[in-house]
């Protein structure tokens, strides 16, 4: 990575306009750092001069404004806004949850995220999944969303990063639908707690994990995983981390869906929560299909296979940090 003048003014920008939504008391200002966030990530994924991350900036630029005019439109609609926070009627708060949605492609407005996904290097789909969702799920945390629609696009998106993903090969596609259906979990969460932004980070490290380690093998799909053959210890990291991002119990992943599922049970929504935990099966399901292939060739070494390998403390400090449950469970951290 060449870390030019031009790149570090852009991700300066980048974490200063979410910082700007964060702090900002008026919806005017979320509405100002968003639009600087939006300006600042184009340039970023636009680099290399191909086809690809010319379709991947348009289709981000279009949804994303969509997302701003209508934030902006729901905003302006409602003069007590500007007076009043607490005033605004269902219909605005339905208009500001929609626009948020787009922003951060919650189902049913999901459809541009895959597409772009698949698009990008891996570089950019960690930024994407990770720090460009800070700022709209502050925003969606700040109007307290506790109404039936919210519900519906839970279960929609529960639904939709399900389902979605069991048809793919693509692994960037892959982590789409599931980036979908943690913020399913993550906006459930958010309806009931206010910690909701502890999932946020859990989520964060450990696709910056996978980003990191699909970035050094150079992987974009199923079969390049398979081809690469790695070391056991490879093999045990890249299993313990997809199981953990599934939500598997004994490691780090299963976590945040833990403290969902518990404000599910305090807050009696029994029938919510069972639907989640089956459809977030369905997710498991897909991440084991990756790691079988190359779990069970343990003998196939292709000797004449030219690969970088991820170095040993890398691959240890992952492992480490993804058997860190029982410690959190000790210390009663969370």
């Amino acid at each position: 990575m060449i870390w030019n003048s031009s790149k570090v003014l852009f991700l300066t920008i980048l974490i200063s306009s979410s910082l700007i939504t964060l702090s900002a008391n008026n919806w005017l200002g979320m509405w100002m750092g968003l639009e600087m966030n939006l300006m600042s990530f184009i340039p970023l994924i636009s680099k290399s001069k191909n086809k690809k991350s010319s379709q991947a900036m348009m289709i981000y630029f279009l949804s994303q404004s969509i997302g701003s005019i209508t934030l902006l439109f729901s905003v302006l609609i409602n003069s007590l806004v500007f007076t009043y926070p607490t005033l605004i009627n269902e219909l605005t708060t339905i208009m500001i949850m929609i626009s948020i949605m787009i922003k951060v492609g919650a189902a049913p407005f999901h459809f541009w995220l895959p597409e772009m996904m698949a698009n990008l290097n891996w570089s950019e789909c960690m930024l994407l999944m990770t720090w460009q969702k800070i700022a709209p799920l502050t925003i969606l945390s700040n109007i307290m969303p506790n109404n039936w629609f919210l519900y519906i696009s839970v279960i929609l998106s529960a639904t939709v990063g399900s389902i979605g993903g069991l048809n793919q090969t693509s692994l960037r596609k892959i982590l789409a639908y599931s980036s979908i259906n943690h913020v399913g979990w993550m906006m459930m969460f958010m309806s009931m707690n206010t910690s909701w932004y502890k999932y946020l980070i859990i989520y964060s490290v450990l696709i910056i994990m996978i980003c990191i380690l699909m970035k050094k093998k150079n992987a974009f799909f199923m079969n390049q995983l398979v081809s690469s053959s790695p070391s056991l210890m490879e093999k045990i990291t890249y299993t313990i981390l997809f199981l953990s991002i599934g939500g598997l119990p004994p490691f780090l992943g299963f976590l945040p869906k833990w403290m969902v599922i518990q404000s599910l049970i305090n807050s009696g929504m029994y029938l919510l929560m069972v639907i989640m935990m089956l459809l977030s099966l369905l997710t498991l399901f897909y991440y084991l299909r990756m790691m079988t292939s190359f779990i069970l060739s343990y003998s196939t070494i292709n000797k004449w296979i030219v690969h970088k390998t991820p170095n040993s403390f890398l691959l240890f400090t992952f492992l480490s940090m993804n058997l860190t449950l029982p410690v959190f469970m000790i210390i009663g951290f969370f």
